[in-house]
């Protein structure tokens, strides 16, 4: 089984008819949840070039590096706009992890917007 018959790291179907298709540039996400599922694919599968192209340049640093731990479970808490149609779009998540043997996990409440037509990451927003 090739790589891109696996499950999503996201939860969708297949990695290949998910994130792997906004992966290879085939096609551009469509909403603000779309781009942040398949950032998290991205960390998972260690694809720091998607991870920096989908960053908003103002806000990117200049070197993302795939040495993040080994995330293993993905949950949306909360979307707020980020459709078809919007500009703007917020993603509140929990990313679940392993880190030199330890569990934890990743709470953030994402920004993101649209530049040049196309959804990109912004910054996390602080929680509350």
């Amino acid at each position: 089984m090739t790589t891109k018959a696996w499950p999503c790291p996201c939860g969708g179907e297949t990695y290949a008819t998910c994130c792997g298709e906004l992966h290879d540039g085939v096609r551009q996400a469509t909403t603000a949840e779309e781009l942040m599922r398949s950032r998290y694919s991205a960390y998972v599968r260690r694809n720091a070039n998607y991870v920096f192209r989908s960053w908003h340049p103002r806000t990117r640093p200049t070197n993302v590096d795939d040495d993040s731990p080994v995330f293993t479970r993905l949950e949306i808490l909360d979307v707020v706009d980020g459709g078809e149609d919007d500009t703007e779009g917020i993603v509140e998540f929990r990313a679940h992890f392993m880190d030199d043997g330890m569990t934890g996990e990743l709470h953030e409440r994402s920004r993101f917007t649209r530049k040049a037509g196309r959804w990109v990451y912004l910054d996390a927003l602080p929680l509350e």
